[in-house]
């Protein structure tokens, strides 16, 4: 059977997304299981190169894994014609211009969220990849969870009949930093970094809500800054420059209407840190990370409103849970597979830069709406 190894340059690998999710549970999964396999049997095998800017944490992860690469010198892996991929998962800030190096050097990338910092960046990046003819993607790693999946199969099936609404809510309380150290890097609450929630989830909402109810026509947003100072990694106090939680109405082409609220500064009361609830006339449901609760109209309780006595009614015990029917994979690997795939038969993804540029219109749209305090529509995107 023929190994075809491909050599992929991942910069921002000592960040925790970009070790985690993408290092350890993506590619070197991808290595452990045999390489990724193509119609004609060739096997595609991934070979990490750790791009950072610290020489002491790089060092530590390539001991910890076995890694013969790693370098702070980005131009250097640039330049060498054995580097086939690049990948992004740095600040959001040092995103656009270090994507267009790649591009420039010919090589085929794939990248984190937001794209860039400005639709304008985020447009540019795609017209150059597609003029380089490399294949060029983004992590849309929301469609592969298994809740996600399980609506999706809802929704192709035609459970929900015709979608009346739709309810998004994420999020969780981040701490501050003084007391208890925060589970978020300090840069996501500086706008001069690139930070925000709505410029950090955004994006995700638009391939996903796009995915699963077709296209957003109009929106109205409201971005807020609820905690506004917090305590950075070395304990030091600054000013939250960037919004920590956002509250959406977005209207689909379809008429259903979406609530989306946003929120690190939120306490956890459902089943998982994000749950979206879809009503329909025929039926509804409510899915999160892994679970999809569904509720059909013929199951559906009668409610009677009457506030002097205890409501009998349990109506978390009247939904039934969508079965793990089939196996589900890590979804940052399962869409590195497809990448690479495509990669090693020279052919376009499927969420290529242009997907991701309509993430970052969404973002800034809502960030408009936010700061004008009204309701804008969101026109179709031409790259």
């Amino acid at each position: 059977m023929t190994r075809k190894v491909i050599q992929v340059a991942l910069n921002g690998v000592t960040g925790r997304m970009g070790y985690r999710q993408h290092l350890v549970r993506s590619l070197l999964a991808i290595r452990e299981q045999g390489g990724v396999q193509l119609s004609d049997g060739t096997l595609v095998y991934p070979e990490p190169v750790l791009v950072g800017r610290s020489e002491e944490r790089l060092r530590a992860i390539a001991e910890r894994h076995g890694l013969d690469r790693w370098t702070t010198r980005l131009d250097e892996v640039l330049a060498d014609p054995s580097v086939e991929v690049y990948f992004d998962t740095q600040l959001t800030s040092s995103r656009e211009a270090s994507l267009m190096k790649a591009i420039s050097a010919g090589k085929h990338v794939y990248t984190e969220k937001p794209v860039a910092e400005s639709l304008e960046g985020a447009l540019r990046l795609a017209r150059t990849a597609r003029a380089a003819g490399i294949t060029h993607g983004v992590v849309h790693d929301k469609l592969f969870l298994p809740g996600m999946i399980k609506l999706k199969r809802l929704a192709e099936a035609g459970f929900f009949g015709r979608v009346l609404s739709v309810r998004l809510e994420f999020g969780y309380w981040v701490f501050e930093g003084d007391q208890v150290a925060a589970q978020r890097p300090s840069w996501n609450y500086r706008a001069e970094d690139g930070g925000g929630i709505v410029l950090d989830m955004f994006p995700h909402w638009q391939y996903l809500l796009t995915d699963l109810f077709g296209p957003v026509k109009a929106l109205y947003a409201r971005s807020v800054t609820h905690i506004p100072r917090r305590w950075d990694e070395s304990g030091q106090p600054y000013d939250a420059t960037a919004d920590d939680a956002a509250y959406a109405v977005l209207e689909f082409a379809s008429g259903a209407v979406a609530s989306v609220n946003s929120s690190w500064a939120v306490r956890v009361n459902r089943r998982e840190l994000l749950e979206l609830q879809v009503d329909g006339t025929l039926g509804s449901a409510v899915a999160g990370l892994r679970h999809c609760a569904i509720q059909h109209r013929v199951s559906t309780p009668m409610p009677v409103w009457n506030p002097d006595l205890s409501d009998p009614l349990d109506y978390q015990a009247q939904w039934t849970d969508v079965p793990d029917n089939m196996s589900f994979d890590n979804g940052f690997k399962a869409e590195w597979e497809l990448f690479l795939a495509s990669v090693a038969e020279g052919r376009p993804f499927a969420w290529d830069l242009s997907e991701g540029a309509k993430g970052v219109q969404l973002a800034g749209l809502a960030l408009q709406s936010s700061a004008e305090g009204r309701r804008v529509d969101v026109p179709p995107l031409e790259v």
